[in-house]
């Protein structure tokens, strides 16, 4: 967290930082981001920053953190339609991401930046987890009330999948697809935009929906589940 006296600095002065330091780090990984950059641009002494934050890495922190409230906050808006069933909810929930990426660029650009190098802290990665699982937990639970999920499914299993996947999907699209596609989200195109990237968010939603088994042989109940 910031020292005592970033927050007391007037909110102009603040803000002007954060953005400099916003689009420091989201066109820079954390190894090529720099200090002196951000400080000649926010015309302050170097010695200053260090009264605002301990070090780079906790001003690194700060803005991972800063970008995980911002989205979650945005995702929090409820749908326009509403109710519906949770996959087609998630389907919105994914629109709504892109809707994210497209409104701050830049703070989505160091999260994607942090999950493809291996630099987002272990954590808030245990945090954001944390936060996944709880949410999936939820919705599953209220997809059983509504007759969305089969009664039979363990919500806490089902929960981890959701949360697994969804958290490490950002990584994987991004190794699925050719470089240039990759490098797209960095000009400030939402990464889940992409017509590919869809296809592949879509195929993980079908497979939560419909299984892996052919449509068009029974399916033998769940092990350790009575029939």
């Amino acid at each position: 967290m910031p020292k005592e006296t970033f927050f007391n600095l007037p909110p102009d002065k603040r803000e002007k930082f954060l953005e400099i330091a916003i689009a420091e780090f989201a066109e820079n990984d954390y190894q090529n981001a720099s200090m002196s950059r951000i400080v000649s641009k926010a015309g302050i002494a170097k010695g200053s920053f260090y009264q605002y934050f301990v070090d780079k890495e906790e001003l690194y922190r700060y803005l991972l953190d800063l970008g995980m409230q911002e989205k979650a906050r945005f995702l929090s808006t409820p749908p326009p339609h509403s109710p519906m069933n949770v996959f087609a909810y998630l389907r919105w929930l994914i629109q709504a991401g892109v809707r994210f990426e497209l409104a701050n660029p830049y703070l989505s650009q160091i999260g994607y930046r942090a999950v493809k190098n291996g630099t987002l802290p272990d954590d808030l990665m245990v945090q954001a987890r944390a936060g996944a699982q709880a949410f999936f937990g939820q919705l599953l639970a209220q997809g059983k009330k509504q007759g969305d999920i089969a009664a039979d499914i363990d919500e806490d299993l089902a929960a981890f999948m959701f949360q697994a996947i969804f958290t490490e999907l950002g990584g994987y699209i991004m190794k699925r697809l050719p470089a240039d596609e990759t490098a797209a989200w960095a000009n400030g195109r939402a990464l889940a935009d992409d017509s590919e990237a869809k296809a592949l968010l879509e195929q993980v939603l079908h497979i939560f929906e419909s299984g892996l088994r052919r449509q068009n042989k029974e399916t033998p109940p769940i092990k350790g589940q009575a029939s």
